[in-house]
């Protein structure tokens, strides 16, 4: 007969071993990566390019990044290092502030000849470095230059997002979902069907419904629209009109557009969220001219009124449209969450706030992402996407 403490020891590690085999397993392919990465950067021969990253996040992935520049006839720069964070609690917050609007000076002008750069992991443009870098960006518009940025977010940067009710999976599986995304899409047919939405915009008002009540109608007119379809070249740069289309996410899959603000009108349902801190219930917003003119809630209200009023005109505002087309990045049937910014097919965003670098008119710095899975969207008389599922796709 097996002791009792011999047998319990025997089913726990029998236990523990099928959670093992459960688990997801995944080996992260940085060759594969660093490939893909630079392929999308279409680099010509002795364009500059560097990395951004923070002190120890994805550090084994920037030496096959490197080597890739150099294998396509780049010009490596190396990485620049942002500050770790979080940063020691007994840091000067003074100190900080005024040390980060003296290096980003000094950060534009070493980076002046750089034509390209990734923002790895951890980096977000609130560090002195890509504040910089986004500083040529900016510039450039008015000349178009193709000089550009991959944003390389990731997990890190918070791309990933929670139903009510149900949990993130577990890392592994985000990393095997979005390393699927990065190296299996289709670019030509995403940039197909993202080109073809957006010329259905251009031409037709956008009718937004939802069964729990959003009616919105907007029109883009001559708006420009960004489509996040990979393309990282400095052909497509040169191309763009607004910040956005200098910046290019990978993984890819969204339009994303300010409507005309006066032509926003109706009515957004929310499930259930958080606004200044606190859970918010059956929470309807009412849009006039793009403006929130009526807020209502079966609980909550107050909390989502405060954070409406106290980022002033940008809290009441209107911001964006984003549409997911990546069906590889799509909302899971079974354990569902939000991959990657609802970047998957079929996912919309209703935001409110700072418009201004998709070409809007509005200004405050305040950006609230409203994600939805259930919407139906509607452009004339084309319904592109039903209840949360993409209906019209590339042929």
């Amino acid at each position: 007969m097996v002791p009792k403490n011999r047998f319990a020891f025997a089913l726990a590690a029998l236990l523990f071993g099928a959670t093992l085999v459960a688990q997801p397993r995944l080996t992260l392919d940085y060759s594969a990566i660093a490939k893909r990465l630079v392929q999308q950067l279409a680099l010509k021969p002795g364009e500059r390019v560097m990395s951004l990253a923070q002190p120890g996040v994805w550090t084994a992935l920037l030496p096959f990044i490197r080597y890739e520049v150099m294998r396509a006839g780049g010009i490596d720069l190396g990485v620049v290092e942002i500050l770790s964070e979080p940063v020691p609690e007994s840091f000067d917050p003074a100190v900080l502030q005024k040390g980060a609007r003296e290096s980003r000076t000094y950060y534009k002008a070493m980076f002046r000849d750089v034509d390209a750069a990734i923002m790895m992991p951890g980096a977000t443009p609130a560090h002195p470095a890509y504040a910089a870098m986004q500083d040529w960006l900016k510039d450039d518009l008015a000349e178009h230059r193709g000089r550009r940025t991959i944003h390389f977010h990731w997990v890190e940067n918070g791309s990933a997002y929670m139903l009510p009710g149900q949990p993130l999976p577990a890392r592994p599986a985000i990393d095997a979902l979005y390393q699927r995304a990065l190296l299996q899409t289709d670019y030509a047919a995403l940039a197909d069907v993202e080109r073809r939405f957006a010329a259905a915009l251009a031409t037709a008002d956008a009718h937004v419904t939802s069964p729990s009540g959003t009616d919105l109608r907007f029109r883009a007119g001559a708006r420009p629209v960004n489509l996040q379809d990979g393309d990282a070249s400095a052909a497509r740069a040169a191309r763009g009109n607004v910040l956005i289309d200098h910046e290019i996410e990978l993984p890819a899959g969204a339009i994303r557009v300010a409507p005309i603000e006066e032509s926003v009108d109706g009515v957004i349902a929310f499930p259930a969220s958080q606004w200044d801190g606190q859970s918010v219930e059956g929470l309807k917003l009412r849009f006039s001219q793009g403006r929130v003119v009526g807020v209502t809630a079966t609980t909550g209200q107050a909390a989502a009124e405060a954070e409406i009023a106290k980022n002033g005109d940008a809290g009441r505002s209107f911001r964006e449209f984003a549409l997911g087309f990546n069906p590889l990045l799509a909302v899971p049937d079974r354990a569902p969450w939000i991959p990657y910014y609802g970047y998957g097919s079929g996912v919309v965003r209703l935001s409110l706030g700072d418009n201004s670098e998709l070409g809007g008119r509005v200004s405050g710095g305040y950006v609230r992402w409203n994600f939805f899975t259930d919407l139906t969207v509607t452009v004339g008389s084309t319904t592109w996407v039903r209840g949360g599922k993409l209906v019209v796709s590339s042929p």
